[in-house]
């Protein structure tokens, strides 16, 4: 019994060690399994940390550059000069140094044209293919304004540029009682006036040979009173805008002494947008301004802007017989002669 319990207590003893070796070994390789993930945590969190690293430089390099040409697009686009490259460098040099060539006209060309001008002094000589004739009631918008009658005749850009302003006034003021009563006039006509005390003008001295000038009544439909028109209450939007159409009062009032006419508010005349606003700034009729532009040639013209469109005017005097005039070889012009002794040049500059 005694060898037998001394048996046992060995094999309990050898097992008891045998446990606590496999013990030792499981938890060594745990320590060293926990050594490893450390170690490779360690690892991914310094290489993720390095290519976080990486990529942030990369970026922040990227967007630097990009800053750099932002500001350099920026600095671009407030430089006048770089303006002007990007977006009317030609515009610009066109403007300001325009290239000339020539173009010959003849005596009859100085007699015809927008800005002939016809008074005691000057007659108008009836040329051919100065004014393109049209009745204007065929031609009239008469949701907007009225004729007197069926024969009145005016030059078909008067026409056209009439419409536009009356067509714009009565949607201004919703008024339409306004009405061309008077226009072009043959010389005959005008005779007949002259012999029978209408007018002191001539046959071939009155402006309205040009069939460019017209007279203006107010006939409300309402029946109020009738009479030649005044730019008073909403009829002042008519006077206020007629030049940005290219219209001028032809005889204002205090001007007497340059037109040889009485001055009046009802009597029109078509002369080209940018020789209207001019005039109605400064305060001159169709006289003074023949005269002004006089003062003006191709390298000191007058230049005047309408709704950011820049016209440049000047004067050629005209010779005993043909004249050579000076004209733009790139942009476009009109050359009208003043009836007097010369021809204005209008160019569109831009």
């Amino acid at each position: 019994m005694n060898n037998g319990n001394k048996r046992r207590a060995r094999r309990r003893q050898s097992a008891s060690k045998s446990y606590h070796v496999r013990y030792d070994r499981i938890v060594a390789a745990v320590l060293v399994l926990i050594v490893l993930i450390v170690i490779l945590a360690s690892c991914a969190k310094s290489c993720s940390g390095s290519k976080k690293s990486s990529d942030s430089s990369s970026a922040s390099a990227t967007k630097s550059e990009d800053e750099t040409d932002q500001t350099i697009v920026d600095d671009l686009q407030s430089s006048g000069d770089t303006k002007a490259i990007i977006g009317s460098a030609s515009e610009t040099v066109v403007a300001t140094a325009p290239q000339y060539t020539t173009e010959t006209f003849s005596q009859k060309d100085m007699k015809r044209g927008s800005l002939i001008l016809v008074n005691e002094a000057h007659e108008y000589s009836f040329e051919s293919e100065d004014t393109e004739l049209q009745t204007l009631y065929d031609h009239i918008q008469t949701e907007y304004y009225s004729v007197s009658d069926y024969v009145t005749q005016l030059d078909s850009k008067t026409i056209e540029q009439l419409n536009s302003l009356m067509g714009d006034f009565y949607k201004a003021t919703n008024c339409d009682y306004l009405t061309v009563i008077g226009g072009y006039r043959t010389l005959e006509e005008q005779n007949d006036r002259y012999n029978n005390g209408y007018s002191k003008f001539k046959g071939g001295y009155s402006d309205y040979h040009t069939g460019r000038s017209f007279d203006i009544g107010v006939f409300p439909k309402n029946g109020q009173s009738s009479g030649y028109y005044t730019p008073t209450g909403d009829y002042s939007w008519f006077d206020e805008h007629a030049a940005e159409y290219g219209f001028i009062v032809r005889f204002p009032e205090g001007k007497e002494s340059f037109t040889g006419e009485e001055g009046r508010t009802h009597t029109y005349r078509y002369v080209g947008v940018p020789h209207a606003v001019y005039m109605k700034q400064s305060g001159l009729c169709l006289e003074e301004y023949i005269d002004e532009v006089k003062t003006h040639n191709s390298e000191d013209p007058i230049t005047v802007t309408v709704d950011s469109k820049l016209y440049s005017i000047y004067y050629e005097p005209a010779s005993a017989g043909d004249t050579v005039v000076t004209v733009p070889s790139n942009k476009t012009y009109t050359v009208s002669g003043n009836n007097v002794d010369g021809f204005i040049i209008t160019v569109e500059m831009n």
